[in-house]
């Protein structure tokens, strides 16, 4: 068996199976989800993180490069109870250390009651309880991690679906999601995909009917430029977010953020609603929150087990935001419908314009 630990923040050392080689270090965070450990692991806000599966079982059903959500695995390392071959050797070709027969049970107790922490990682045929305490030295706090942004944004834009006759949008990639740029296609807009750091000039070239804040990963604080653009747009074009893009608009605004204990990731997250009273199952995956959403947003929907905003409107200004991914991939469906407001959002501002003389 190839040798294999986790060292925890604290000095506390778990050793397990070894089925990816190799050493690492990260935010150790776990998920709740039962299915869509492929779209889990190619999502970009797992960037920086060490992800631990609290089902049991996790590779059961294959590894198929369709359900992607980006190009590349993006946790530093993996901890299951048990990983299949399938999911081992993906593991392995990308170069993530990943590691089972834990007791995930029990790491999940930790993270639940110490909250999200640094961890280190070796696995190897010769490693030992001190590699992966090496890399728990070496570990940075997620705020740390100032550049994170570059690690996961495109280089240079890239347009989707110009040939489509919908609402133009300027989609903002934080470490956007490609299920959210397919749900946009679906609704026959045209997607511009910048930077995170593109300048406003470069938006106003777009001339967008929505600014669309993505998904991402670390502090919502260390993307100052996607602040900059919510910033200068927010009084003439509609703004819409998702997860991280939620927390951004609500800082370019006048808001503030905060760290959660150990976040929320999963495929069940009880959202409400507040105007339909109705409750929404969601997807999520953030360690940040907002704490004060300030003058300009009010908090339309919230999380059923702790009440942080799930959902920001504009009080003056076109603004809708979600917390959660309503593009649903992996999970439920219920909030699909938020792609329809944005894109109606943009069409009635377009509508809103006066001709020119």
């Amino acid at each position: 068996m190839t040798a294999a630990y986790v060292a925890l923040e604290g000095g506390h050392v778990i050793e397990g199976r070894g089925r990816a080689s190799g050493t690492a270090r990260g935010e150790l965070v776990f998920t709740t989800a039962y299915s869509g450990y492929e779209e889990s692991l190619t999502d970009p806000s797992y960037e920086e993180q060490v992800l631990t599966f609290s089902y049991p079982l996790i590779g059961n059903y294959g590894v198929r490069e369709e359900r992607f959500e980006s190009d590349r695995v993006h946790p530093r390392a993996v901890l299951a109870r048990e990983l299949t071959e399938d999911v081992a050797e993906w593991l392995e070709s990308e170069g993530v250390p990943a590691l089972d027969h834990l007791d995930t049970r029990e790491v999940v107790i930790d993270i639940r009651d110490g909250g999200a922490m640094k961890c280190g990682i070796a696995v190897g045929e010769d490693v030992t309880p001190e590699d992966a305490l090496e890399e728990l030295e070496a570990c940075k706090g997620m705020s740390e991690h100032t550049e994170i942004g570059e690690q996961v944004s495109v280089d240079d834009a890239v347009v989707h679906g110009e040939d489509n006759d919908g609402e133009t949008v300027a989609l903002v990639d934080c470490g956007a999601k490609g299920s959210i740029v397919s749900s946009l296609l679906e609704r026959n807009a045209t997607i511009h995909v910048i930077p995170h750091d593109s300048t406003v000039a470069e938006v106003e070239a777009i001339d967008p009917d929505v600014l669309f804040i993505s998904n991402g990963p670390g502090d919502p604080a260390n993307f100052e430029q996607a602040i900059a653009l919510v910033e200068a747009f927010v009084e003439d074009t509609p703004v819409a977010g998702i997860c991280l893009g939620q927390q951004v608009v609500a800082r370019a605004l006048g808001g503030s953020t905060e760290k959660m204990d150990f976040g929320h990731r999963g495929v069940n997250q009880p959202v409400l609603d507040l105007e339909s009273k109705q409750v929404l199952m969601t997807t999520q995956n953030h360690g940040y929150t907002v704490a004060e959403p300030g003058e300009h947003l009010e908090v339309s929907q919230i999380n059923v087990n702790d009440d942080t905003p799930e959902g920001l409107d504009g009080v003056e200004y076109d603004i809708l935001t979600r917390q959660y991914h309503p593009e649903a991939n992996p999970g439920p469906q219920d909030s699909l419908s938020f792609f329809d407001d944005v894109l109606a959002m943009g069409e009635q501002s377009a509508r809103a314009v006066p001709a020119d003389d």
